[in-house]
């Protein structure tokens, strides 16, 4: 066995350990009763994935009690104007709330590089799957580390996932986190309204990856699975 060999193998033995402890350990977090559950704000960020997934995600943002979910981050891929729009439009409606009536925004617009472009050759897309890799270990790694006060303290308290591709690279840099031990946010996986037989393929890659896995049809729950059936959503 070379020399390089040895000095890598604990590591890898290491990331393999911590990596099934992190999956472990997110299947076992329970809910808390609703009269147990603290009433204090919770922050929250929404991955908004373009198009459907960007209507679907701010339908369950504006079911929210935007009271309690501040303060809100809404994150998009480069380039996705109509995404960072429709963010503005919900916050601005909300904000007609006499409940909301604060000086200070509660809400901002994060924009994160692409992981792949519509229609982009798989040859081209590893190095933008790394660029948008770095930017979001910075947004959940390297950023919170210089927040005043907030040090050991994810960069927000809940994650809310729903596709497509690009939320998968969010969650892995999430993954990363729990890995080498910083302070990471729980992450809700909710499947597209549009998935009735079967897991879209960013649902498939985060099933065990994920805090919550939350589906809108009852044909796509398992036996002894992990998710969640509530009914439609959206």
């Amino acid at each position: 066995m070379s020399s390089c060999a040895i000095i890598l193998l604990p590591f890898l033995l290491f990331f393999c350990v911590r990596l099934y402890f992190v999956i472990f350990s997110s299947r076992r977090i329970g809910l808390a009763p609703a009269n147990l559950r603290p009433q204090r704000t919770c922050s929250i960020a929404i991955f908004l994935g373009s198009g459907g997934h960007t209507s679907e995600a701010l339908k369950l943002a504006s079911a929210l009690d935007f009271g309690r979910y501040s303060p809100r981050t809404y994150i998009v891929s480069e380039g996705d104007a109509f995404s960072a729009q429709k963010a503005l439009a919900l916050e601005h409606l909300k904000a007609t709330d006499h409940t909301l009536s604060d000086d200070q925004p509660q809400y901002k617009l994060l924009t994160i590089p692409r992981a792949r472009r519509v229609h982009q050759s798989l040859l081209s897309t590893p190095p933008d799957a790394v660029k948008s890799l770095l930017a979001c270990m910075y947004l959940v790694s390297v950023r919170p580390l210089f927040n005043k006060g907030a040090f050991r303290e994810p960069f927000v308290d809940l994650l809310i996932l729903n596709g497509p591709g690009t939320c998968v690279i969010l969650c892995a840099a999430i993954l990363l986190n729990r890995i080498i031990g910083l302070p990471s946010p729980r992450v809700m996986y909710v499947e597209s309204f549009a998935r009735v037989k079967s897991l879209s393929l960013s649902g498939k890659l985060l099933y065990y990856f994920t805090d919550r896995f939350v589906v809108q049809w009852p044909d796509l729950v398992q036996s002894g699975g992990r998710e969640i059936y509530r009914g439609c959503l959206v």
